[in-house]
């Protein structure tokens, strides 16, 4: 699980199109693998604590109820400028605490070149790649277990 405060202000944050292609990169990293990936984007962060936020908003999307618990949700509040991954046990344990800081610090640097929504997408991209090593597709049991689209808070 990583954690980081990026970008230096706040703006709106996706264009139609942005949003479309964030949630065409979901769809494809869920292609080749068992997992899921959301990104959950709120203004603010109403807790002291990004990861607490992200745990709490990842158990409140019911996250934890998929097949092999490998769900991971990128969470961020805009004006607050904090994001955190947060993958589920299945996932996590498989990928190691230095990947998910290394995921957080190639979205930073999108992030810092105002690349955003490209940050995004790069960021669930190598989250599915890493979900189909780890968790590959199985044509038989496999199903879209959590739906595709971006979830906007508060």
């Amino acid at each position: 699980m990583g954690i980081f405060s990026f970008f230096n202000k706040p703006k709106n944050f996706f264009s139609a199109t942005d949003n479309e292609q964030i949630v065409q990169a979901i769809r494809n990293a869920e292609k080749e693998t068992s997992g899921e990936v959301r990104v959950y984007v709120e203004s603010r962060n109403p807790l002291v604590n990004v990861m607490d936020r992200a745990s709490e908003i990842f158990f409140k999307l019911k996250m934890e109820k998929t097949d092999d618990r490998n769900a991971v949700l990128l969470y961020i509040a805009i004006k607050d400028k904090e994001l955190a991954l947060f993958g589920d046990e299945g996932i996590y344990k498989k990928a190691g605490a230095a990947y998910w800081d290394s995921e957080v610090k190639n979205m930073i640097a999108h992030f810092s070149k105002d690349n955003i929504s490209n940050g995004i997408e790069q960021c669930v991209q190598h989250i599915g790649q890493t979900l189909k090593e780890k968790f590959p597709y199985n044509s038989v049991t496999d199903k879209n277990e959590l739906p595709d689209e971006i979830v906007f808070g508060r």
